[in-house]
């Protein structure tokens, strides 16, 4: 039997796992008959969301990803509960209007406390995590840490400035702990990120779409540069992010996996 991509058992963590993405994500692994920890700030909506999915096999925790006390408490809970962390993945982040440049406005006009908050969430968001979660994957001696990057990273997306900021250093920080984790514990550690294109989520929404269905400029202007022509849907992340789940992965660590429809590849012409 072929158990490369088995992950029955494996204990996965979601941070911002009641998001759309997130979500999504942690439905695919319930029903992978993997066991699943829902992160949010909202710890009532984390509950909810968990005991929707599975009342045996998903948890649900409040949890701050800017608080590493209080992650220290949440991953004692998760393993007094399942004894062991398999899989981290980093799925918190966002925007805020401060930190994205209306086409009427500059760079110039940017809010720095914005610019702040969003590096906050989109960095250090996942690197608190990273780093207590990390450490025990560390003693444990294995584990698979996936971060959530953007295509704003490897080409500069107008508008979201401050995204594309956060995101490019959380992507750094990635292909780091890889190669710190790799030459200090072992063949058996692995950090790596997936790069979603264009998916239509809450925080986006509005730039994509009317408020009839109909795409506004971008959203046509995004299609145009996108190859399969059409916008990403959320279960089509669940692949990649299994096989970096899982065993069949094993000697993937410090790449970002783009999951773009091409859009990362194609030059507009």
């Amino acid at each position: 039997m072929n158990t490369l991509f088995n992950i029955k058992n494996k204990v996965i963590i979601l941070t911002g796992g009641y998001g759309v993405l997130g979500s999504n994500i942690a439905k695919y692994f319930v029903n992978s008959n993997a066991k699943v920890v829902i992160l949010g700030r909202d710890g009532e909506k984390a509950e909810t969301f968990a005991n929707s999915i599975s009342t045996t096999k998903a948890k649900g925790f409040k949890a701050d990803v800017l608080d590493r006390e209080n992650l220290i408490t949440v991953k004692e809970k998760i393993l007094s509960t399942w004894g062991r962390i398999d899989v981290l993945i980093n799925a918190a982040g966002g925007n805020m209007p401060g930190a994205t440049i209306s086409p009427h406005d500059s760079l110039f006009d940017m809010s720095i406390p914005d610019f702040q908050k969003v590096t906050d969430l989109n960095l250090m968001g996942t690197v608190v995590p990273s780093l207590v979660f990390g450490e025990h994957m560390s003693i444990q001696g294995n584990g698979s840490i996936i971060n959530v990057s953007s295509m704003a990273v490897p080409q500069v997306i107008t508008r979201v400035v401050g995204y594309s900021a956060s995101k490019a250093a959380m992507e750094n920080f990635t292909k780091w702990m890889a190669v710190d984790m790799a030459l200090k514990f072992g063949d058996k550690i692995r950090v790596n990120a997936i790069a979603p294109g264009f998916f239509i989520a809450d925080q986006n929404r509005k730039l994509l779409t009317n408020e009839d269905g109909s795409l506004t400029e971008r959203g046509n202007t995004i299609l145009q540069n996108t190859p399969m022509k059409r916008f990403g849907n959320a279960e089509e992340l669940n692949g990649a992010v299994h096989l970096l789940a899982s065993d069949a992965g094993k000697f993937i660590t410090g790449t970002v996996i783009s999951i773009d429809g091409g859009f990362s590849a194609f030059s507009g012409v």
